[in-house]
């Protein structure tokens, strides 16, 4: 039971009438919460020590302080005092910040100023900008539909239009809002013109939709205000806006936004300059939302610049894992290497000597999550396949330090030239990775099935220990399989002849073997609707040091098809096993199926090339676009395809306890449920799912888990943050590919560079823009019918041409972001040193927080023109620094 010490304290006040009051203030004092100090001297109970003994002292900031000054406090260098280290130099973004700060906190529009909205309503909807007419089109979908006759309200779900910046009523995309219908006369269609108009006067010109429901907005239930990146306008721009340099407009790099009004004595300085700003007001009298400035992320269209960009505009925060967190981390070293622990071995089913385990993953991958296992059992009954899958949850305990992590970065983040783990390195490359030759452990499935029908006959799931024989890449794996000569492991490479033949011999079969259930899977999962889609997938390509060299498309062999399929069953047997066990709390991954009117362009398409696509099941669209096939060119049906995954929704986590059983099913796989299971390296969705398989493993056996499952509400909250994180790691993922792209492109003379030219009919050049991300700007130079390229020419990016072009893009592009940042490096090395006295005082004797807040907003108001003419040029330095 905890202790608790109570003190009062007796204020004697005046009332606003001059009576006296009498103000009793308890303050109630835990004695049982540790300090968590690597210091203490009090002999608190510190298990898992989070604050770190290198410093000397700690702030321990009221309320007061957190609420006004978050941002300030949110600076790493602000680590105990440890902020005031190098102090006039290093945050100046700290002082920019909190002057930024404190006036957005005490500026608002005059009463007495015309209104330019009407007021909020009292508020009920989510605000969807049209990113590409985002000054006139946004959408509201709303729960309730409109019948057209009367123009009120029914059920089932709608797309409200809301047409033009006024009617939004300072609402911002994503904005959570209420709309109310206009009358029937004032309804209008969305705009079909392929150009974008970003003027409201050409509207009336372009064609138009037919008439759907039209409103606007009267309330905002929820704000969706985050972190947004905005460039700061030319000097010039500036000035023409105020004659106060202080309040300027700044663009932000999201075009659903509008601009934003802040306050800074640094425009001149940070002109051209991408800044992270946060939003505080919008009110009825402005025509743009007030927000103040919190950092400077450096010069727009810096390599650096714009991934931390693409990061902060998807509300991806990756900061190093933290001491503590890495102290739960297993030791594996040369001078400690780990070992597989004598308990586990007895707890475990041993498959090191009894199965042929090997993987299968991309050329160079170090984060194994997935292995395979296929065997002829004794006597030819039957086969057995099995699929061994890393046992992240052995290291991972819920709720400690690396889970709550895990579980707020929900999924490793994939750039072009870069990734983001979910799991230290000693986990996600390393222990948990199932490299070849050492032992592991593994979560696995094994199928017993029938050698003729592959039904399966019996499952079984439980922790297991393996030892991978073969590392193998899909290219490798293809050789073995098609038996080309020449094409061997690396583990075999010491061997002997004859033992080397053997063992391949007992390879090629089992691959034989694997490729032979997986067509069995496959055609079985087709007779049920499966549909086979289309994307232009690409991947990284990395040189000898892991680092990545080239981004090339990934060529289609059947041995990705043979790991995916085998991957697809172990979900779906997981799927079964844990929605059986619990029923109200399992974490399933379900497909819905699309919107009829998403298929349109796919099936107009289709009707224009004589084919008659039918969107009525996922089973008649598989056959109808198995059925559109263009023998003089290929590509045709590819390119169906690819607008059939266009047309797709996307496929959400959610808690059983959350939806019927009639919406449990997989549109695209057809499959009834399905989950994910086989990445828990890189997906916290996988690792819940395997804390649930071992429950109902635990359950089965009548045995008490030693981590009960989350309920239902708990569930259906982590798996709307997992989808939230998955949206924005894809879209990261592909703003990082595009972002390389322009790059690339940018610097070339599209009428001359033959690398700008694509099969010889489109030329490609940079749309550039000062204040968004840049475009690739696709022209028809050629009218001539495209050609299929013959079935035995040179593979894409063999050749000369655009195909080169993507195979050095990323190398070239990361060799240039390198020597600016050397030039830059050599230009800071000149800048003058601290003093002896500043090194060695450095640290505040002073204990009042607000004191030195004080000092930091003093200097945020003092004149900078010193600083700004240390430079010749202002766009070559500035006084903020990116912290």
């Amino acid at each position: 039971m905890e202790k608790i010490t109570k003190t009062d304290k007796v204020l004697h006040l005046k009332s606003s009438r001059g009576r006296k009051v009498r103000v009793v203030r308890e303050h109630y004092l835990r004695e049982d919460i540790p300090c968590f100090s690597a210091l203490c001297q009090a002999e608190c109970a510190n298990d898992g020590k989070l604050l770190s003994a290198d410093l000397t002292h700690y702030v321990v900031p009221d309320a007061g302080v957190v609420r006004d000054f978050l941002e300030v406090l949110e600076f790493r260098e602000l680590g105990g005092i440890e902020y005031l280290q190098s102090f006039w130099p290093e945050l100046q973004a700290a002082q920019e910040l909190h002057g930024s700060i404190s006036q957005a906190l005490q500026e608002r529009e005059s009463e007495g100023q015309e209104r330019q909205y009407a007021e909020h309503l009292p508020p009920e909807g989510t605000l969807n900008v049209n990113k590409h007419r985002a000054q006139l089109e946004a959408f509201v979908r709303v729960e309730g539909s409109v019948n057209k006759g009367t123009g009120e309200w029914a059920h089932s779900r709608v797309d409200v239009l809301v047409f033009g910046g006024k009617p939004r009523n300072r609402a911002v995309h994503g904005d959570v809002v209420v709309v109310e219908l206009l009358s029937q006369g004032e309804w209008r269609g969305r705009n079909m013109a392929l150009t974008e108009g970003e003027a409201e006067e050409r509207a009336g010109e372009e064609p138009q939709s037919q008439p759907m429901p039209t409103g606007k907005v009267v309330g905002i239930l929820q704000r969706n205000w985050r972190d947004y990146v905005v460039t700061f306008p030319p000097w010039e721009e500036v000035q023409s806006q105020s004659h106060s340099s202080q309040r300027i407009l700044v663009t932000p790099w999201d075009y659903r936004l509008p601009r934003i009004r802040i306050s800074t004595h640094q425009a001149e300085t940070l002109q051209g300059q991408r800044a992270i700003v946060r939003l505080d007001s919008w009110e009825s009298t402005s025509l743009y939302p007030n927000g103040h400035f919190v950092r400077v992320l450096g010069k727009a269209g810096e390599l650096e610049t714009e991934i931390q960009t693409i990061l902060t505009e998807n509300s991806i925060h990756v900061a190093p894992f933290s001491e503590a967190q890495l102290r739960e981390m297993p030791v594996n070293s040369e001078e400690s290497p780990w070992q597989v622990e004598a308990g586990q071995v007895e707890v475990r089913r041993d498959l090191r000597n009894t199965h042929l385990v090997f993987s299968i993953d991309p050329k160079g991958c170090e984060d194994v999550d997935d292995t395979l296992s296929v065997r002829t059992l004794p006597g030819g009954a039957g086969l057995e396949l099995g699929v061994h899958i890393a046992d992240v949850t052995h290291f991972v305990r819920d709720g400690s330090l690396t889970d709550q992590e895990a579980r707020s970065r929900a999924t490793t983040y994939y750039l072009a030239d870069r990734r983001y783990d979910m799991l230290p390195a000693v986990l996600s490359a390393d222990l948990c990775s199932l490299l070849g030759g050492v032992d592991r452990y593994a979560m696995s499935v094994l199928w017993e099935l029938d050698p003729q029908t592959m039904a399966v006959r019996k499952v079984w799931f439980g922790r297991t220990l393996i030892r991978s024989a073969y590392q193998l890449h899909y290219e490798l794996a293809q050789s073995l399989l098609n038996g080309e000569p020449g094409a061997e492991p690396t583990e075999l490479a010491q061997l002997g002849e004859a033992e080397k033949g053997r063992k391949m011999a007992e390879l090629r079969e089992a691959l034989g073997l694997l490729t032979h259930i997986a067509r069995h899977l496959r055609a079985r999962r087709d007779e049920g609707g499966a549909l086979e889609l289309e994307g232009v997938e690409v991947r990284a390509q990395l040189d000898e040091d892991g680092n990545i060299a080239a981004l090339v498309p990934r060529q289609p062999l059947e041995v990705h098809e043979t790991v995916a399929e085998c991957m697809i069953y172990a979900n779906h047997w997981v799927a079964r096993k844990i929605q059986e066990s619990f029923p109200h709390q399992a974490l399933l991954r379900h497909h819905p199926a699309p919107r009829q009117e998403f298929f349109s362009q796919l099936t107009d398409s289709a009707k224009a090339l004589g084919f008659n696509i039918d969107t009525r099941s996922n089973k008649a669209l598989a056959d109808s676009l198995d059925q559109a096939v263009d023998p003089q060119d290929p590509l045709v049906n590819r390119l169906l395809r690819m607008m059939a995954t266009q047309a797709m929704s996307n496929a959400l986590y959610f808690s059983t306890g959350a939806l019927p059983l009639d919406q449990y099913e997989h549109y695209g796989l057809a499959l009834d449920r399905y989950t994910h299971f086989t990445s828990p390296i890189r997906r916290y969705a996988d690792v819940i799912v395997h804390r649930l398989l071992t429950a109902a493993i635990e359950k089965e056996k009548e045995v008490e888990p030693k981590e009960p499952p989350a309920n239902n509400k708990e569930l259906e909250a982590l798996a709307h943050h997992i989808n939230d994180k998955n949206r924005a790691a894809q879209q990261a993922q592909k703003q990082s590919t595009e972002l390389f792209q322009c790059l690339y492109f940018r610097d070339k003379d599209p009428l001359t560079d033959e690398r700008c030219v694509a099969d010889a009919l489109v030329r490609i050049s940079v749309q550039s823009s000062r204040c968004h991300a840049d475009r690739l700007w696709l022209e028809v130079i050629s009218s001539r019918p495209h050609q299929a390229p013959p079935t035995s020419g040179e593979g894409v990016g063999q050749g000369k041409g655009a195909g080169h072009g993507r195979a050095e893009l990323v190398q070239e592009v990361v060799r240039w972001a390198e020597e600016a940042s050397q030039r830059q490096a050599e230009g800071q090395s000149a800048a003058p040193k601290l003093s002896r006295w500043e090194r060695e005082f450095r640290q505040s004797r002073e204990p009042n927080l607000y004191t030195l807040l004080q000092e930091i907003r003093e200097l945020a108001l003092a004149d900078l023109s010193s600083c700004q003419n240390a430079v010749p040029k202002p766009e070559q330095a500035t006084c903020a620094t990116s912290a």
